[in-house]
């Protein structure tokens, strides 16, 4: 490898993992930090900035995303094993999450991943040929070992569950409000401007005939206008208010997105700034060297007004709620950002006390894997 070679790698901002044990040590970090958004999400529900219908929500993509990387392992389990074996590609700098075109090229292997599951061995015989070809030939049977990795992949990817590049927004009836109903309307996206996964959350009050679930005309038209919407980019103000005039009978009322990430680890991502000090300065033992960032935007709407709709027509119109200081840059009411990292790299962020992560709410991870929230 030359010079050149390791220099490109090391400042890309996607990278190959190309070697079996860091691949394995990749997914092994996120099988432990999505194993502690569920309880990230429960403390907000019990400081009350989450409803329980809302916690319960965002959990469910919570464990798909987790789900999503069990699959990715599956698939990548044989990396550096073989010429052939797959690669992850992440992107190692402001994510440390694999890139939007892995969730691309799930979603087309999903699609075919009964064909793929009836021209493959069962688990059964792969791992009868293994013993066979180990004791009987005495050599490693690595092809054996590839194909039922990707049986492994094939079967999560049939039994469902994912966090996909699309996930398309849905809703939960919660209560009727006179003329109007309310819902919760709920989508997420693998963001590919970011690659990071983006749960979005609108409490939406319906005041058409039907509602809007039963709606075969509306609602098909406020899917596509949400999804069209869901880039990182896009500020909640534009989203919101675009929304609001788009449908005269659809009032969003608050708007949220919750940001995953990104995940920082010295051995993984290209961090600068505060947060490359604290990880360096913690000289954490491999599992305990991460901090995940987790953002939630909100905007609500502060009042509605009554504009014109045409010569003889009006309609009502949301007036939102802007952060008094950030204001239209930020086109949200507030902006709520949380770190979530090991004991370790906490004592460290502790003693430099960084003011870029000052604002930050911390949630320690303790032994035994506790949740440790402070002030």
């Amino acid at each position: 490898m030359t010079d050149r070679t390791v220099k490109d790698q090391l400042t890309s901002d996607h990278h190959e993992l190309y070697d079996t044990l860091v691949a394995r040590r990749y997914f092994a970090k996120f099988d432990r930090i999505t194993g502690h958004l569920g309880r990230v999400a429960a403390e907000m529900e019990n400081e009350g900035k989450l409803t329980r219908t809302e916690a319960r929500l965002l959990g469910v993509y919570l464990k798909a995303v987790a789900t999503t990387f069990r699959a990715l392992n599956h698939k990548y389990l044989m990396t550096g094993r073989g010429e052939t074996a797959p690669r992850l590609t992440i992107d190692r700098h402001e994510s440390g999450f694999p890139v939007a075109q892995e969730l691309m090229t799930m979603a087309v292997d999903a699609q075919q991943a009964e064909k793929h599951l009836a021209g493959m061995p069962s688990e059964t015989e792969l791992k009868d040929r293994m013993v066979r070809q180990i004791v009987g030939d005495q050599v490693i049977p690595t092809a054996l070992q590839f194909a039922l990795s990707q049986r492994y992949y094939y079967e999560a990817l049939a039994a469902g569950g994912m966090f996909w590049a699309r996930n398309d927004p849905d809703a939960q009836w919660i209560e009727d409000l006179g003329s109007r109903r309310h819902f919760l309307v709920h989508w997420a996206v693998w963001d590919t401007q970011v690659n990071l996964p983006v749960v979005y959350l609108m409490d939406l009050e319906d005041s058409g005939k039907r509602p809007i679930l039963n709606d075969a005309y509306r609602w098909p038209q406020a899917q596509a206008a949400l999804m069209a919407q869901s880039v990182g980019g896009l500020k909640l103000l534009t989203i919101a208010t675009g929304f609001d005039k788009d449908f005269a009978d659809l009032h969003p009322k608050r708007l949220r997105r919750v940001i995953l990430g990104p995940m920082y680890s010295s051995s993984f991502t290209l961090q600068s700034g505060p947060i490359s000090k604290v990880l360096e300065g913690a000289k954490a033992p491999e599992g305990q060297d991460w901090a995940l960032v987790w953002t939630v935007e909100d905007l609500i709407s502060d009042r509605e007004e009554e504009v014109k709709d045409g010569w003889f027509s009006s309609v009502q119109r949301q007036v939102y709620k802007l952060d008094p200081v950030a204001g239209v840059e930020l086109g949200a009411t507030r902006q709520d950002r949380m770190i979530i990292l090991p004991e370790k790299p906490y004592q460290v962020l502790v003693e430099q006390n960084p003011r870029g992560l000052q604002g930050l709410r911390k949630f320690v991870v303790g032994a035994g894997g506790r949740l440790i929230p402070t002030l």
